[in-house]
């Protein structure tokens, strides 16, 4: 079931966000994500956030963030990844927005094959300031 965001999720979507990142981003330090931590936990409940949580389990199993029309991540369990949850969390998405767009790193090559079965296109390139890693702008229109 997918529903919107509570307070008391907030320690269960941080541990997806955190084990998420940093094994779907081998090739930034781990240190980049743990010590960004405190300053995404505490700007996430401000988000529009939208989690999964297993109708058998009532576990949350991964959730979609968005700031207006930008998605700033999709971040499902590794142990329940590739069974549709990310696709679930994007068409939640798509059903209430017109127009989305979001930043995949180059290197992310899963997430890029992912974001294009979606039907989000490659609008252009840059480097995030943050991490000097070239990144895609990708767009998607209903």
């Amino acid at each position: 079931m997918i529903r919107a965001f509570k307070e008391n999720d907030l320690t269960d979507i941080m541990q997806i966000w955190l084990d998420t990142n940093i094994k779907a981003h081998s090739f930034i330090p781990k240190e980049y994500w743990t010590d960004n931590y405190e300053m995404v936990r505490s700007a996430l409940p401000q988000a529009e956030i939208y989690v999964y949580e297993n109708d058998a389990t009532k576990q949350i199993d991964g959730f979609i963030g968005l700031s207006n029309e930008y998605i700033e991540g999709i971040f499902v369990k590794e142990s329940v990844q590739s069974n549709g949850i990310g696709k679930q969390l994007l068409a939640y998405a798509k059903s209430v927005k017109s127009n989305m767009s979001l930043c995949v790193y180059q290197k992310n090559t899963r997430a890029i094959q992912f974001y294009q079965r979606e039907q989000f296109v490659i609008q252009s390139e840059s480097t995030d300031d943050n991490t000097n890693q070239k990144e895609y702008v990708m767009i998607w229109k209903k």
